[in-house]
C-alpha cells in the first residue's frame, strides 16, 4: 500500500443516465483507489447547460449507489465553482498566456481541429470572443523547449503529442462565455488534490493539454490511466451521443460482474450470483490495473449492454 494517501475520482457530465460504458470508468477508478486504501470522489462536471439534462445528476448518484460504488466526502458540483474557474482564467491572462480569439465556426470547422494561431498577435477586445490558451508562451512560462508532451500512461503505456501539430491554441474559455473543460478539470482535479486519473480512453489526447495547464499554474501533475473503450456493433463507443441503454435499475450484480470481466480482471463464475458488497469487496482485494488491455480502439462491449 502506498504512503501517500491515493485519491481517485469519477466525474460525470449530468447529459444523461449511466450506461455501461460510464459504469466501467466509474468502477476502474474506484477499484483503483480502493485498491490502495485511498479514496475515491465523485464531481457532477455541470458547466455546459446546453447539453445537460435536468435530474441527470441525482439519477447519476443512484445509480452509482446502487452498483456499491459509494463516494468519500460530499459531492462537488462544478458550477459552484465559477467565479474561482476565472480568477485562473486572469491570473493566465496576467502571465501574458492566453489571447482574444473570433474566429467564426466556420473557419475553425477548416482547420481540421488544429487551430493556426491566426488570432494570436490581434489583441483583439474580450467582447464576442473565446479565449486560447497561446501553446508557445505557454511553453516557454515553463522552461520547455518543444511543443512535445510525453507522459506514461499506467494502462495506454507510453503517449506522446505535439501540441502545436494536433491540437494548436486551445478555447479556455468558450465564445458563449462557458468555461471549458480543459480548463475546469485541471482547477477541479487540483483542488481536490487527486493524485490518479483512471477515466476512458477517448481523453487520452486531452492529457497533454492538462499538462501544460498544470505546469503553467504550478499544480502537481496526478498520474493517468485510459482504459479502452466500450464499443457497439457498429464499431461506435458506447455513449450517449450513439444511444447507449441507461444501466437497468434491477440486476446491478450482473452489471458489476460484467464490468469486471471485460477489465479483465477474471471474476470468479459464481461471484456472479452474489451480492453487490459481495462482488465490490471481491473486485477491492483482487483489483490488478496490469491486465486491463492496452487496446485503444476500444474493446466490444457484452451483448445486449
Amino acid at each position: 500500500m502506498s504512503s501517500t494517501l491515493s485519491i481517485g475520482r469519477f466525474a460525470p457530465s449530468p447529459s444523461g443516465p449511466l450506461h455501461f460504458g460510464s459504469l466501467l470508468a466509474a468502477l476502474a477508478s474506484f477499484l483503483q483507489a480502493k485498491h490502495q486504501g485511498g479514496k475515491w470522489l465523485v464531481r457532477i462536471e455541470d458547466i455546459d447547460p446546453p447539453r445537460e439534462i435536468a435530474g441527470a445528476s441525482d439519477i447519476i448518484l443512484k445509480q452509482l449507489d446502487r452498483h456499491g460504488l459509494q463516494w468519500d466526502d460530499s459531492v462537488t458540483y462544478q458550477s459552484e465553482k465559477i467565479p474561482y474557474y476565472f480568477d485562473i482564467l486572469d491570473h493566465l491572462k496576467d502571465q501574458h498566456l492566453t489571447y482574444h480569439c473570433n474566429c467564426t465556426r466556420k473557419r475553425l470547422n477548416h482547420l481540421d481541429s488544429v487551430y493556426d494561431g491566426k488570432c494570436h498577435k490581434l489583441n483583439l477586445q474580450a467582447e464576442n470572443t473565446a479565449i486560447r490558451l497561446s501553446i508557445n508562451d505557454s511553453l516557454k512560462a515553463v522552461g520547455l523547449n518543444d511543443d512535445t508532451i510525453r507522459f506514461s500512461d499506467g494502462i495506454m503505456g507510453n503517449y506522446t503529442q505535439s501540441l502545436n501539430q494536433s491540437v494548436g491554441d486551445f478555447i479556455l474559455r468558450r465564445r458563449d462565455g462557458l468555461i471549458s473543460y480543459q480548463l475546469a478539470v485541471v482547477i477541479d482535479d487540483h483542488l481536490q488534490g487527486v493524485t490518479e486519473i483512471i477515466r476512458g480512453a477517448d481523453l487520452i489526447d486531452s492529457t497533454p493539454r492538462q499538462l501544460l495547464l498544470q505546469q503553467c499554474l504550478g499544480y502537481t501533475t496526478p498520474t493517468y490511466g485510459h482504459i479502452p473503450l466500450a464499443i457497439n456493433n457498429l464499431g461506435q463507443k458506447l455513449s450517449k451521443q450513439h444511444h447507449a441503454k441507461q444501466l437497468p435499475q434491477t440486476n446491478e450484480q450482473e452489471q458489476l460482474w460484467l464490468a469486471l470481466d471485460w477489465l479483465k480482471q477474471r471474476p470468479p463464475s459464481e461471484l456472479r450470483h452474489t451480492s453487490v458488497n459481495e462482488i465490490i469487496t471481491w473486485g477491492i482485494t483482487h483489483w490488478d490495473m496490469s491486465t486491463i488491455p492496452n487496446i485503444a480502439a476500444g474493446i466490444a462491449a457484452p451483448k445486449n449492454i
